[in-house]
């Protein structure tokens, strides 16, 4: 932790100075109609939360729009989406970190994410649409995408649903494999262990108990220490809630009393 002691000091002051950092100054004129909640918020989030754990704001915003796309809350997406171009993320490794959201949200509630971040582009002047980063074809996306899943997961998806019957014992592994790991994981704009983690942390989102703990283990594999995913995990609960963050949080502690 950056703090020797927890919560933090002075919680208001680092809490404006986080905001500020994010968003610029808060107008503290507007009209408020619950500015108890406000303050719960700010002090969670933008002292508490950031002084816990090594990440920086970068990581931190696209940890806080992975998750906000998950939970669909769009117009806090919009937000954070700014947010992250502020502290300096780039637009293409923020279109990545919400285009891999596919395979475990599905296109519909992707594709509302993907128009909040159009939107926000537009508004930046940022031309659209961002330079391609596909690094695969249709005819190596299933081989390269195998590559990619076998480093870190093996065969243990298409082992468990070896028993289905014919064509799906295939074409269920096949799409994880080819979707996933051939279309997404495969892009340039962000590397591995950042994929790794932003993938952990909307199963996390969307409370996936199920693939979590190989998740956690691929996070690792893929290079994140277990202080940054333990990180991410307390970044992402203030919008996917507690009990979500304590899934992935307890699977962390599993993984660990294992090694």
């Amino acid at each position: 932790m950056t703090e020797q002691t927890w919560p933090p000091a002075d919680r208001e002051q680092r809490a404006e100075q986080t905001f500020t950092r994010l968003f610029g100054p808060r107008d503290t004129t507007a009209p408020d109609k619950d500015p108890e909640f406000g303050q719960i918020l700010r002090k969670l989030i933008f002292s508490d939360v950031f002084a816990t754990g090594e990440l920086d704001d970068r990581t931190r915003e696209l940890i806080t729009c992975t998750v906000l796309a998950c939970v669909q809350a769009l117009p806090q997406l919009k937000a954070h989406a700014a947010a992250a171009l502020n502290v300096g993320v780039e637009p293409v490794a923020l279109r990545e970190a919400i285009y891999q959201l596919a395979p475990l949200m599905g296109f519909p509630r992707t594709l509302n994410a993907i128009a909040v971040l159009d939107e926000v582009f537009e508004s930046r002047g940022v031309e659209l649409p961002l330079p391609e980063q596909a690094s695969v074809t249709d005819a190596d996306r299933m081989a390269r995408g195998a590559a990619l899943q076998q480093e870190v997961y093996g065969t243990e998806i298409a082992e468990a649903l070896a028993g289905l019957p014919a064509p799906y014992a295939t074409a269920v592994p096949g799409m994880l494999t080819g979707w996933l790991f051939g279309d997404h994981m495969s892009r340039d704009g962000l590397d591995r262990a950042t994929r790794e983690l932003l993938i952990l942390m909307g199963l996390t989102a969307l409370n996936l108990s199920g693939p979590i703990p190989a998740h956690v283990r691929g996070c690792l594999e893929a290079g994140n220490q277990v202080e940054t995913v333990l990180a991410a995990v307390v970044q992402a609960m203030p919008y996917c809630g507690f009990p979500a963050g304590l899934v992935t949080a307890r699977a962390v502690l599993a993984h660990l009393e294992q090694a």
